[in-house]
């Protein structure tokens, strides 16, 4: 019973705590250089021209993530492109502007589009600049004729609707020509290494000047227009009509030029986004004091993410073990839910980490939420069936024993299995926070924090330091973990004896 009011009490306290977030503008990005460049620079803005609070949830897995957020109010605003909107948001084949598409986008999901930054990113096929003059190849019909290039492209074009299973059939590939997904930042590296022929790009793209890549024609006009514009949450302007009119004045102030110099003063330069954001808006208003506090402190930065990190991993382990031991001892005493418990609990550990993320997000929305219960939900296993492995391996000698001394089965619970179970439950609690430590980075593609952050941004701007800054703390949690639980076992185990 007292499990039982823990449990509850526990989770009304974290699903009725919610953020008073009137005075606060949340501001996504999807994953790419672009997208964290345009929600920098619209979060500066309103930095330097309110006094709302601006919290960044950048680096989001991908536009039906960022949608869903929007949808449902855990972000305000986000970057998004006409040609998306309407191939995978609206799903309609019509080319509406975007005053037709805030029609739709308004009556089903209360969001619309305000104006343009004024650049079109559409997206292109991209090939070596000598391999495409050496093969003759100028057009995306010209690729027909080299069944055997090999096609690398970014996971979500390969399964958008406006991607390259559309692309395919309008240009009649064959079958034989598949294309392998890999990170979107990664494929330059790729093909500037010869390891593929074929990508995917955006005609913004720094890299495509830089690596010497010729974009191929569309020559049957596939691709729509890819108009760079805010996705806004209607809400959030009705409570705060001021931000209209200070991100319309965007209007048509980045033309395809200017972003693409952007993105090449962050991927090739390698200047900081919210440096690049700062300068271009000084360009825009040279008087502009900027508000946004924009240094780098990189012990300060790992501190907070650290802390983020072990918030998500501890309190989901924590849950984890107050349900998982009496589910344990259930199994334990109960024949007849053995297999079901464990089935149930097993069967979680086979969907993947990224994919149970993304369920969340329909039910609990975005950030520390959803993460706290897809992390639950994977450290219930060992915890489990440790729990009922080490009751089931107690000598029957002495459960007699205990039973001969007139022990209630409560109370030889308490005092005879559990003690000497211990040892294995903690080994279970130990593989669930090492496995917790590991999955929480992923955590950061629904805007959780933590050491994924890093590890995410620097995937997508190929930035190995930045990569590293995530990775290596992550790494050295779970190292500290392991060996702080296992001295823990040790010492356990030694005074049991």
């Amino acid at each position: 019973m007292n499990y039982i009011i823990l449990i509850s009490l526990l989770f009304s306290t974290l699903f009725s705590a919610t953020t008073n977030a009137q005075d606060v503008i949340r501001i996504g990005s999807k994953k790419f250089t672009e997208s964290y460049l345009l929600a920098e620079i619209m979060a500066q803005k309103i930095e330097n021209e309110t006094n709302l609070k601006v919290e960044r949830k950048f680096g989001l897995g991908g536009t039906l993530i960022c949608y869903e957020a929007l949808k449902n109010g855990e972000i305000d605003i986000y970057p998004e492109y006409s040609g998306t909107a309407l191939k995978t948001l609206i799903k309609t084949d019509k080319d509406l502007n975007f005053k037709q598409m805030n029609v739709s986008l308004i009556k089903n999901s209360n969001i619309l589009f305000l104006e343009p930054f004024g650049f079109n990113n559409t997206y292109a096929l991209a090939m070596r600049s000598e391999q495409a003059k050496k093969l003759n190849i100028k057009t995306y019909s010209d690729l027909i004729k080299f069944p055997k290039l090999r096609f690398h492209f970014s996971y979500e074009f390969i399964k958008r609707p406006d991607g390259w299973l559309a692309l395919k059939k309008r240009y009649g590939f064959t079958p034989d020509d598949k294309a392998v997904g890999m990170e979107h930042s990664l494929s330059y590296e790729a093909i500037k290494s010869g390891d593929t022929d074929v990508i995917d790009s955006y005609s913004t793209d720094a890299k495509i000047a830089a690596f010497n890549l010729k974009v191929l024609k569309d020559d049957l006009a596939f691709f729509p227009h890819y108009f760079g514009a805010p996705l806004v949450y209607q809400n959030t302007l009705k409570s705060h009509p001021q931000l209209k009119s200070i991100i319309n004045a965007l209007k048509n102030k980045i033309n395809d030029a200017t972003m693409q110099k952007l993105n090449s003063q962050v991927e090739i330069d390698k200047i900081s986004i919210p440096h690049v954001a700062k300068d271009f808006l000084k360009t825009l208003n040279p008087q502009l004091t900027s508000k946004t506090n924009i240094q780098n402190n990189l012990w300060k930065n790992l501190l907070i993410r650290t802390i983020e990190h072990l918030k998500l991993t501890f309190l989901s382990v924590f849950l984890a073990i107050i349900i998982g031991i009496p589910l344990g001892i259930l199994m334990h005493r109960i024949v007849i839910l053995r297999k079901p418990i464990m089935y149930l609990t097993g069967m979680a550990q086979t969907i993947p980490s990224i994919a149970l993320l993304a369920l969340m997000i329909p039910i609990f929305g975005i950030g520390f939420k959803p993460a706290l219960i897809a992390l639950l939900i994977y450290a219930l296993l060992p915890i489990v069936r440790n729990t009922y492995l080490g009751l089931a391996e107690i000598p029957i000698k002495t459960i007699e024993a205990a039973n001969g001394i007139g022990l209630r089965p409560s109370k030889r619970l308490r005092f005879v299995e559990l003690p000497l179970a211990f040892p294995a439950i903690l080994a279970g609690i130990k593989t669930s926070a090492v496995i917790n430590i590991g999955t929480a980075t992923l955590a950061a593609f629904i805007g959780a924090g933590g050491l994924g952050e890093p590890i995410i941004t620097g995937l997508a701007l190929n930035d190995t330091n930045l990569i590293l800054q995530g990775a290596i703390p992550a790494a050295l949690l779970a190292i500290l973990i392991e060996f702080g639980l296992s001295y823990l076992e040790t010492k356990l185990s030694w005074k049991n004896k």
